[in-house]
């Protein structure tokens, strides 16, 4: 048909009517509906925009438009005043009187103006069963219609608190449930449908509005049924018990088989000649009136949201097109797969950088296991403290000392202390602490490997098929590196048994300082008439000394000033330890993460008998894939419902 329009009415748990007007359109019609005589062409941009937008489906992005919803008690004559606003037939009747929705699947049913109804329930029937009850499916019926003009209302079904045979328990739930929906938003304007025959403070589609529009701001009244209850109607309206903060408009039902014509002119002549009706005023009293109203909120509306609008579209694009961004690009060839393996490999290298080398914990701010730098200082801190920490007294004072002399003395002069002894004792004391720095130096890398698998997770997380390969290079390398780690620090403690070597003056100040003690010490053992027990010695408190004086005057002597030495050499050579373990871990983290890392990883991931060849990159998740085709759509619709509102927006 030339010049056709299109009527959209769907009708399941919730419905929504949409009449789109062709602005080509001179044809001449004898009836039209209510809607038609309110329009003009000054606000069909705006309402053709929505319409567009709406048709898009840019509400699935998150983005709400102004809208009409249709609200109401059951059988408060819903179906009969959207029907005569549209001039088409809906169905009406028991349980549900309308549940239309937009969209029916992907099915096309063909109908005509005179079997919309039928055509509806059927379709219906389909979606939600044959019973009473309702579903969440939606039902789109198209209708193509002269003269008429875009108005979009969200036709809701009518509150029922008592279901009746066929019905869920809770329908009333499931009901208010949908309601409260379409209601909240701050661009829905409800059309609260009121029946003249009842209180409206008792009306449960009162209660639900007020809830989400406390001031009645959002909320427009449609009084039915006024030729049913004509007397106190006036009171009702002007009091306003219910805070309608847009106002009432009064209507007279279709009534049997009258035509809208007809009952266009009945009405009118209701409101003009009844004795209480025609005292209320004329510019809040029928369809007429309430179509030019409705025209009027929802251009209203649309004028003040389209600006917001277009931010909400604007900044859901720029984040769509950075979320897009971040999901790895799209590989066709090997050649592709190597530059990304290259990028996840120079980013996982930049971050362990940062982590491990430049303190820069920026990246994990609130992960405090993923602070490198501060986690090996304060590992190497507690292997300090424990390496140097005093030892407990196991064996009595000067035993081990008297013990090794005894057994390494030879032919020559008395007053020379065997060095073979002295090396004999500090290899004893190397001997003891020996697990400790291995152990250390396993848990650094233990600690560094959980800071790397947590690195390379993050950055190719994208690639998930080829993940696998990656952490097992990273694993493989830690253990290389590990056992290198432990030869290097067995041979950093295994130097300290090849010689007595320092050139720090603190060992001579030490021996000194403590060598001074030497012949009071064997004066107490054994000279010292009251035989005291014990004997204080500067750096290790009070020894018992009893059990020593079996022993000659030279040996005590030799054993005395061997205790000395080896006690202030030993601080040196722990310090040593410290000290060489500290720059060796500086040194192989970073030869770890500026060589180590990248030639390794490469080489895993090149390797195909290693099975994690480079072209297995090419094979994209179908996570990652269902990801990006969602955001290439969000991304299309997006666009165009910006190109769409542009014009618009712009006059």
């Amino acid at each position: 048909m030339g010049g056709s329009k299109k009527l959209v009415v769907s009708k399941t748990s919730s419905s929504r009517t949409t009449v789109s007007a062709n602005p080509n359109n001179n044809k001449s019609i004898a009836i039209e509906s209510p809607i038609v005589s309110s329009y003009n062409d000054q606000i069909r941009p705006l309402l053709d925009t929505v319409d567009r937008l709406r048709n898009l489906n840019v509400m699935k992005e998150g983005i709400q438009l102004p809208t009409i919803v249709v609200v109401g008690d059951q059988s408060s004559g819903k179906s009969s005043v959207l029907e005569s606003l549209e001039g088409i037939s809906l169905p009406r009747g028991q349980g549900i009187c309308t549940r239309i929705w937009l969209e029916y699947s992907d099915k096309v049913v063909p109908t005509n103006e005179e079997h919309i109804a039928e055509a509806i329930c059927a379709a219906t029937d389909v979606i939600a069963g044959s019973s009473k009850g309702v579903s969440d499916a939606p039902l789109t019926l198209h209708v193509k219609k002269d003269g008429a003009p875009d108005l979009t209302m969200v036709d809701l079904p009518g509150i029922t608190r008592v279901p009746v045979k066929g019905q869920p328990e809770n329908i009333y739930e499931q009901i208010s449930g949908m309601i409260m929906k379409y209601i909240k938003p701050q661009e829905s304007i409800i059309l609260n449908v009121l029946s003249a025959t009842v209180d409206f403070t008792t009306c449960e589609s009162i209660r639900m509005s007020r809830q989400v529009d406390k001031t009645g701001e959002r909320t427009l009244a449609v009084v039915t049924n006024a030729d049913m209850a004509p007397e106190g109607l006036l009171q009702k309206v002007t009091a306003d018990d219910v805070s309608i903060g847009l106002g009432y408009v009064c209507v007279r039902n279709r009534v049997g088989e009258e035509t809208y014509e007809e009952a266009r002119e009945q009405e009118e002549l209701l409101f003009k000649t009844h004795p209480s009706l025609s005292m209320i005023d004329e510019n809040i009293v029928g369809l007429p009136v309430l179509a030019q109203k409705l025209i009027q909120i929802q251009t209203t509306m649309i004028s003040r949201c389209l600006p917001e609008i277009v931010r909400k579209i604007n900044h859901k694009m720029e984040t769509a097109d950075l979320e897009l961004k971040k999901l790895p690009m799209e590989m066709t060839s090997s050649g592709d797969a190597l530059m990304t393996l290259m990028d996840i490999i120079a980013s996982a290298k930049e971050s362990l950088l940062r982590i491990l080398i430049q303190g820069d914990f920026s990246e994990f701010p609130d992960n405090h296991s993923m602070h490198g730098t501060a986690r090996l200082a304060d590992m190497l801190s507690k292997f300090s403290d424990d390496l140097q920490a005093k030892p407990k007294q196991v064996r009595e004072f000067l035993i081990d000392e008297i013990k090794v002399l005894e057994e390494c003395k030879c032919v020559g002069l008395p007053n020379f202390t065997p060095r073979s002894a002295f090396m004999a004792i500090l290899s004893q004391h190397v001997d003891d602490i020996h697990a400790k720095p291995v152990e250390f130096i396993k848990n650094i890398w233990d600690y560094i490997e959980v800071v790397l698998s947590s690195v390379i997770t993050k950055y190719s997380e994208n690639i998930p098929r080829v993940q696998p390969s990656i952490k097992r290079a990273g694993r493989n390398l830690m253990s290389k590196i590990k056992e290198q780690s432990v030869d290097r620090v067995i041979q950093i403690v295994e130097m300290e048994k090849l010689t007595d070597y320092t050139c720090s003056p603190e060992y001579m100040k030490s021996w000194t300082e403590k060598i001074d003690a030497q012949k009071s010490f064997v004066d107490a053992v054994l000279n010292d008439k009251t035989k005291p027990e014990s004997f204080s010695i500067n750096g290790f408190g009070s020894v018992k000394i009893s059990h020593l004086r079996e022993y000659h005057a030279h040996l005590l002597q030799q054993a005395f000033d061997m205790k000395m030495r080896i006690t202030s050499y030993w601080k040196i050579v722990l310090r040593r330890i410290v000290d060489n373990l500290a720059l060796y871990l500086q040194l192989s983290v970073k030869y770890f993460v500026n060589t180590q890392f990248q030639k390794e990883i490469v080489a895993e991931m090149v390797d195909p008998k290693g099975g994690g060849g480079v072209e297995r990159m090419l094979e994209e998740s179908p996570s990652v894939a269902s990801k990006r085709e969602k955001l290439e759509k969000s991304i299309k619709v997006l666009k165009e419902s910006k190109d769409a509102v542009a014009a618009t927006v712009d006059q």
